[in-house]
């Protein structure tokens, strides 16, 4: 039974789609968007058409950018109508390049920037062009926080619509955990609202299904007290070392306390390579140096960054290991734990690595984001333990290990939702619709 479900929703034909558009149905298509039409021949195409990962080298036919819901209903009607290839971009920080397509039309939200708190109400509404670091702006100033992720440069669309794990995820789950409602423009151009008590299914799939399903424009978020004030940061041990860190960051990372998120990093410093023990401690500040203790005792130090600051610094804090413009690769895997093994192999392969721009993360789940209501559905509910991995990551040509994340059972809701909503018609690629 799934494999002619899975070559149903992986298989889709690609058309070289842009010599068919006219410049009537061009003209017309730009009259009607509030927003602006990007063409080949227009100044700023170049410019138009990049992504975060400089690698990714494609050229759209279009570049719609949308400055309200109108405008993408508009944009998804005109490409049902011309049969065009569909890409959708929000922040355009994905590694894969899934928010720009070659041939086709790129809707772009980028323009979507409207924020609305009820702080009172501990919920705030924010339109799918926004970056982390605008929400976090806008929340923080009344003491408040969506659980994001990491990097301040990122859309909120994409890390949402992809689950969403970050400084937070221990006390407060991953970011679809924390979604309430969603506007979402459906492939025939409908928009629905979607929440527990409307269009549930759709809710259900959008909170980390892996995409496909539609373009959100807007999103509700549950809001939680953080800060402003928190402990963060980084603590840096020789690499001679690396064995033992990462055993003391085994041991330690099933017992942290909720507050207290910690990955572990293989990266460079100063071209030396180095294990940096990142880490967030978000609870009350009477308990941080007992709670942070541990991250200082697995071996020689070479440098101390872990501190106290705003929440608002450590979400920016590592935004310049990763800048726009470089050519980067990315893969991602769930474990079930970290055996010597896996340590060993690590090590060696990080030492090796030909540039000293490489790095191995490993990040610890535990606290609000492991504890998974049955039937709740999303990328960290996984119950297999190795291999599988998050379904957005893994992409259109791995649709069985896709199904093995998400779990037999999952997979076959997902596709279920997927089909009902008839995504599939016009977009290429199934991870591409979110934006990212």
């Amino acid at each position: 039974m799934v494999r002619p479900l899975i070559q149903a929703l992986y298989r889709q034909p690609r058309k070289q789609v842009a010599p068919t558009l006219g410049s009537s149905a061009v003209a017309t298509f730009r009259d009607r968007l509030r927003g602006w039409l990007v063409t080949p021949e227009e100044d700023g195409y170049d410019t138009a058409r990049r992504v975060w990962n400089g690698r990714i080298d494609r050229r759209p036919a279009l570049i719609a950018y949308c400055a309200n819901e109108p405008d993408v209903v508009s944009a998804v009607r005109f490409a049902r109508e011309c049969e065009l290839l569909t890409a959708v971009r929000s922040g355009g920080h994905g590694c894969a390049g899934a928010a720009v397509c070659d041939d086709g039309l790129v809707i772009d939200l980028s323009l979507m920037k409207a924020i609305e708190m009820d702080a009172p109400g501990r919920a705030a509404r924010a339109q799918a062009g926004v970056l982390w670091s605008e929400l976090d702006r806008a929340t923080q100033a009344s003491g408040l926080a969506v659980p994001g992720g990491t990097d301040s440069e990122v859309g909120i669309a994409g890390l949402t619509l992809g689950g969403g794990n970050g400084w937070l995820m221990g006390l407060y789950g991953a970011t679809c955990d924390n979604l309430l409602a969603a506007e979402v423009v459906l492939a025939d151009g409908r928009s629905v609202s979607t929440s527990d008590a409307e269009n549930p299914d759709l809710f259900w799939a959008l909170r980390g299904g892996g995409g496909n399903f539609g373009i959100v424009t807007s999103f509700r978020y549950r809001l939680h007290s953080v800060g402003p004030t928190v402990i963060g940061g980084a603590v840096l041990y020789a690499y001679k070392d690396a064995r033992q860190v990462l055993r003391g960051f085994r041991e330690f990372a099933p017992t942290a306390p909720d507050a207290l998120t910690v990955y572990a990093c293989l990266i460079y410093d100063q071209a030396q390579p180095v294990v940096a023990i990142a880490a967030c401690y978000a609870g009350p500040l009477d308990n941080a140096a007992t709670a942070v203790a541990p991250l200082r005792s697995w071996g020689t130090i070479v440098a101390d960054q872990l501190r106290p600051m705003s929440y608002l610094e450590l979400q920016s804090l590592f935004d310049a290991a990763r800048p726009a413009g470089r050519y980067a690769a990315m893969r991602s895997n769930f474990m079930a734990n970290l055996p010597d093994e896996a340590i060993e192999v690590l090590i060696d392969r990080c030492s090796a690595t030909p540039s000293p721009l490489s790095a191995v993360i490993v990040e610890h789940c535990h606290g609000a984001i492991a504890r998974v209501a049955p039937g709740r559905h999303r990328v960290w509910a996984a119950q297999q333990p190795l291999p599988s991995g998050n379904p957005r990551v893994l992409g259109r040509r791995r649709p069985q290990r896709s199904q093995f994340a998400l779990g037999h059972r999952l997979f076959r809701r997902n596709a279920s939702v997927r089909c009902r909503r008839s995504l599939c018609q016009f977009a290429r690629r199934g991870r591409e619709f979110p934006g990212s």
